[in-house]
């Protein structure tokens, strides 16, 4: 399969059809989440972050997404302020909100506030998915598994290959976790803090670099995997210059997990190298139709979280 890197955003990757039998971990018993006891005729689902709740693709997939599966349900994005955290989270039950998603910066801060996690989440240490079950939260990441769907719509199978991982935090760490589990060969770890990345590491694999080692001598990585925040030289000049001197051998795949931005520099390494692609859209697109599954019972085909964003 050719994943074409050309900024045509959404032509680079052909979506599989849903392999049930490829459900990962977490998602072994894929259950709705019900609330017979306050049953409401239209479901509230929403999005928990700070300003950037609003910047949000979410909302416009999951409303398109409800309306082409039939169900009654609507999705609306929260803006909390940090101190108030634990009081919107808490709010999921007074309001009979059957679903929420949590992104940056709240992933890890909810956690105390979740009655169960799944075993992958527990792992991780970071959740973006709760569902309802009655009275109890239940914390998943589906970052994890949609990662992992990704990487099958590429054709990419990490099994033995060495992955280099830039960031530390909750994206990070979903991504180390999926290579651990789908038992890639070796996972170079960097971020901007080696005390932090070793914690990292040591709770769930991996090899802590820091970004002055990498640009010093070549090295090999059969693919990239950017899960910070920076994509742009506006945003982090220094990781701009870093992405631009990285004397990466054998790469095969360049991925970076965010979407919708300008000026890309991992882009530009996986065109400097001749070598395919990714954003974050196919990742968002599998977590989606993964959270989605959690909350209805329903499988959706993870094209159908994409189209609302092509027109």
């Amino acid at each position: 399969m050719t994943i074409f890197y050309k900024k045509g955003r959404f032509e680079y990757i052909k979506i599989r059809s849903i392999n049930s039998n490829s459900r990962g971990p977490d998602m072994k018993k894929n259950t709705p989440v019900r609330n017979p006891k306050n049953e409401i005729k239209t479901k509230v689902f929403c999005i928990l972050s700070d300003e950037r709740a609003f910047r949000s693709k979410s909302p416009v997939m999951f409303n398109a997404v409800f309306k082409r599966t039939g169900v009654n349900g609507v999705y609306v994005p929260f803006m909390v302020d940090p101190e108030h955290i634990e009081e919107a989270v808490r709010s999921l039950r007074v309001l009979n909100i059957a679903g929420a998603n949590v992104t940056l910066p709240y992933k890890e801060s909810v956690i105390p506030y979740i009655d169960v996690l799944s075993e992958g989440a527990n792992i991780i240490g970071a959740i973006n998915t709760i569902a309802r079950d009655g009275e109890v939260l239940k914390g998943y990441n589906t970052n994890a598994i949609g990662f992992m769907d990704a990487l099958e719509d590429a054709d990419f199978d990490p099994a033995g290959k060495t992955a280099l991982v830039f960031g530390n935090g909750g994206a990070a760490r979903a991504v180390i976790f999926m290579l651990n589990w789908l038992r890639a060969g070796s996972i170079l770890v960097a971020g901007r803090s080696l005390e932090k990345t070793g914690r990292i590491i040591s709770r769930i694999g991996g090899e802590a670099k820091s970004f002055e080692s990498l640009a010093e001598e070549p090295f090999n990585a059969d693919i990239v995997i950017n899960a910070t925040s920076v994509s742009s030289a506006k945003e982090s000049p220094e990781m701009a210059e870093l992405a631009a001197n990285l004397q990466v051998k054998n790469c095969q795949l360049v991925i970076d997990l965010n979407y919708d931005r300008k000026q890309c520099f991992w882009e530009d390494m996986a065109e400097s190298l001749n070598i395919p692609y990714m954003d974050g859209f196919p990742i968002l697109a599998n977590q989606a139709r993964r959270s989605f599954s959690l909350w209805t019972g329903i499988d959706v085909e993870p094209e159908e979280f994409l189209k609302p964003l092509k027109s």
